[in-house]
């Protein structure tokens, strides 16, 4: 048997202990052991999301998502269900742009069994005919639900906007059209290259020992490692992909406008995404930020509202969000474009600063406190090919944030031509002005 190989990664202040595993064949195992926490969060990530899939393949990744949990040959789905639920556990799945996870959190006693469960359905899922059928009404159903929700809906159509219809752009659960169109001969072809050992990482942190948790996934992949493959590379770009502004209006009787204004963002792992953080925080992260004080607070024009960034792994986006009467979209926006020229031109207040900072470092701990959280972050590290920092550092890199830093980054990003997606009651886009 070839041998593979160990490394420590970190060492905590509280104890933990992260350690990694790439065994024959390229299949990663990353674990952090946890003291004094009595569960134990268990995923098997995949390096592959909506975004790889071809204009046939729209929606297959969310697919298998729903139906790797139909059975297995060991298995049937109400099997697979039953085991996790009889131990109060959860067992669930989720898919980005540039990845799937399949996941379960437990006791720590039952870990053994999450991970048995969890490597047979990302391993050996019969994927039938029947269980196709089955899965496309369920998953119309979902985009119905989703499409009744504009909250959601609008960041959908925002990313098509940015990005037009390339795979970054199409929607992560796939439309109406394609999804009935799917065959389970184009899903299956999609799960067979990419759901390789090779591109895979396994992760797990709470009360688990590293040796074991390696034996046991080493066990339930062992039919499906190939020495002589090699580790998928990390996914990357030659250039930036090609980004669009303008206006897109989906035009819709709703009770509330919903609108999201952005930019082209950073990349995730561009170094300066925690002046960015501190950023999107501080202009709109809170009841005390920006825009909250200026849109809700001071005039009543929204409920909703916030900033958000989001990179992947070769760009991004940062956006501004309200959720309004649609006679008041026209001052919102204005509002928007008052405050980022604001901040462009004179960046945020050092009170501003500081408080952005002290949110993104209470949610930076206070999200680290779940043994789910710790499994995400040193899984995403991993796929990532990015450093794993301890919570000091991490802390540190925010601590290091400067007034200064945050103006250059809103300078560089804030001040491109903008896009705007607006769902609600109007006939004509032309109407909204932006860029002006």
């Amino acid at each position: 048997m070839a041998r593979a190989q160990t490394s420590t990664l970190l060492r905590e202040d509280d104890g933990s202990i992260v350690c990694r595993t790439v065994l024959p064949g390229g299949l990663r195992i990353v674990t952090q052991q946890v003291p004094g926490v009595r569960s134990a969060a268990f995923g098997v990530w995949v390096t592959a999301g909506s975004r790889d899939e071809t204009p046939a393949q729209h929606g297959s990744a969310h697919f298998l998502e729903h139906l790797l949990f139909k059975g297995t040959s060991r298995r049937s789905a109400l099997e697979i269900s039953s085991l996790v639920d009889s131990v109060g556990g959860d067992l669930n799945a989720f898919t980005g742009k540039e990845l799937t996870c399949y996941h379960a959190k437990v006791l720590d006693r039952d870990l053994p069994m999450a991970i048995d469960v969890v490597c047979d359905v990302v391993t050996d899922a019969l994927l039938r005919v029947g269980d196709v059928d089955d899965e496309r009404g369920v998953i119309l159903e979902e985009i119905a639900m989703y499409e009744d929700d504009p909250s959601d809906l609008i960041h959908d159509d925002f990313a098509m906007l940015l990005y037009g219809d390339t795979p970054l752009g199409r929607p992560i659960l796939g439309t109406t059209d394609s999804i009935k169109q799917l065959s389970r001969s184009t899903i299956r072809s999609f799960y067979k290259k990419h759901y390789q050992p090779s591109g895979m990482v396994v992760s797990a942190a709470g009360n688990v020992d590293h040796a074991d948790v390696v034996k046991r996934v080493r066990a339930a992949f062992a039919p499906y490692l190939d020495a002589d493959a090699t580790q998928k590379p990390l996914r990357g770009s030659k250039s930036k992909p090609a980004m669009h502004t303008g206006v897109v209006l989906n035009s819709r009787p709703t009770e509330q406008a919903n609108l999201l204004l952005g930019f082209p963002g950073l990349a995730r792992g561009d170094e300066r995404r925690y002046a960015l953080a501190v950023l999107t925080t501080a202009f709109g992260g809170g009841m005390s930020s920006r825009l909250f004080q200026e849109i809700r607070e001071k005039r009543g024009l929204a409920y909703s509202v916030y900033a958000f960034s989001q990179g992947f792994s070769d760009s991004g986006m940062v956006g501004l969000y309200a959720g309004c009467l649609p006679a008041k979209v026209p001052t919102v926006l204005e509002v928007f474009q008052e405050q980022i020229q604001s901040v462009v031109q004179q960046g945020l207040t050092a009170d501003e600063v500081a408080r952005g900072k002290g949110q993104v470092r209470g949610a930076t701990v206070l999200g680290q406190e779940d043994t789910s959280a710790r499994m995400n972050r040193i899984a995403k590290a991993e796929l990532q090919g990015e450093d794993l920092p301890s919570m000091d550092q991490l802390l540190e890199r925010v601590d290091a944030v400067t007034p200064e830093a945050v103006h250059a980054v809103a300078a560089e990003l804030l001040a491109t031509q903008a896009s705007l997606a607006v769902i609600g009651p109007f006939e004509d886009a032309s109407v909204f002005r932006i860029n002006e």
